[in-house]
């Protein structure tokens, strides 16, 4: 069985469950618009998070911190920041997977362009 590289990667794919079933389990199902949000960019950083998961790229992390970006701002973009509950999930979540991806890219040698020793793991 191979070893996960960064744990944050299967987390972020933890949160991306979390937003699909948030608009349900937090009860803004009915504002339509935070709705899809939260399903759509739980789909792709569940997506995201998998693939990162079993195959790192950089590129996967970069991703999950634009996600994280996107939600953040989402709620005033989309004009659902009067729904309070919400938008804090929108914007705890994106700050969290924000936090998460910068931690991957940020402390992994290989994603800063550092090449390691042969000898050191």
């Amino acid at each position: 069985m191979q070893k996960v590289k960064h744990w944050q990667d299967p987390v972020n794919a933890v949160i991306g469950a979390w937003l699909v079933l948030s608009p349900w389990a937090l009860g803004f199902q009915a504002e339509q618009v935070a709705m899809w949000n939260a399903i759509v960019v739980g789909v792709l950083l569940v997506a995201v998070g998998l693939g990162a998961t079993f195959v790192p790229r950089a590129w996967e992390e970069w991703t999950e911190g634009v996600l994280g970006i996107w939600m953040i701002l989402s709620p005033w973009v989309l004009a659902f920041a009067n729904v309070q509950i919400a938008m804090i999930n929108a914007v705890v979540v994106g700050v969290a997977v924000v936090g998460l991806a910068l931690w991957v890219l940020m402390t992994d040698a290989e994603f800063k362009g550092q090449q390691r020793s042969p000898g050191m793991r």
